[in-house]
């Protein structure tokens, strides 16, 4: 399988020359999940991160009253790990769950400090992801407490439209920090209001 979309997604982070970026892709290994696999479980220290070629997963937390939560979702081209765990070598308080087979791109932790250390487009590269993770975090903690569960669901839909082809709605409710009974009522106003 070609790497070109692993080539694209860096030139679209940050334009290199094509041959650098190629080097860069020979530290990726192809992986392949299946549907209800685990990258990650709560608890392991995140030592592998994915570039999604084909697929989508969902990270999820377990509440203090033993609910799933789901903290994100992930399809393709984009990178999916437990950036916290993988970075600072810590037990992961996430698991990322594959909800749709999926083929992957993977770096290990020790094979990104190579690249770290000896390129350095790496390393611009690895620190325009974590400023667009960052945003990307702080928008979504934002929108939790700035907009009302309605707006949460319709920048979603604007945004993020393979989420509700590839995710049941009580992982997207819970998401969205709402009830499934409320996400079908939201669609149900919004259906009518159309």
């Amino acid at each position: 399988m070609s790497k070109e979309s692993l080539v694209n997604y860096i030139h679209e982070i940050l334009p290199m020359p094509v041959d650098k970026a190629e080097y860069i892709t020979t530290f990726f290994t192809q992986k392949c999940y299946t549907k209800n696999d685990f990258l990650l479980k709560e608890g392991k220290i995140c030592i592998e991160s994915h570039f999604i070629e084909s697929g989508f997963l969902r990270s999820y937390v377990v509440d203090i009253d033993g609910n799933e939560v789901t903290t994100d979702f992930y399809g393709n081209n984009i990178f999916a790990n437990d950036f916290l765990s993988f970075f600072k070598r810590i037990p992961s308080n996430e698991n990322i769950q594959v909800l749709a087979d999926c083929s992957t791109w993977m770096i290990n932790y020790e094979d990104l400090q190579t690249c770290f250390h000896t390129i350095p487009e790496f390393r611009e590269f690895g620190r325009m992801m974590l400023i667009n993770n960052y945003s990307r975090l702080k928008g979504r903690m934002l929108g939790m407490i700035q907009l009302t569960a309605e707006q949460r669901y319709e920048r979603l839909v604007t945004s993020h439209a393979e989420i509700f082809q590839n995710a049941p709605l009580k992982y997207i409710a819970s998401y969205l920090g709402i009830t499934d009974t409320s996400l079908s009522r939201i669609r149900k106003e919004i259906a009518r209001s159309r």
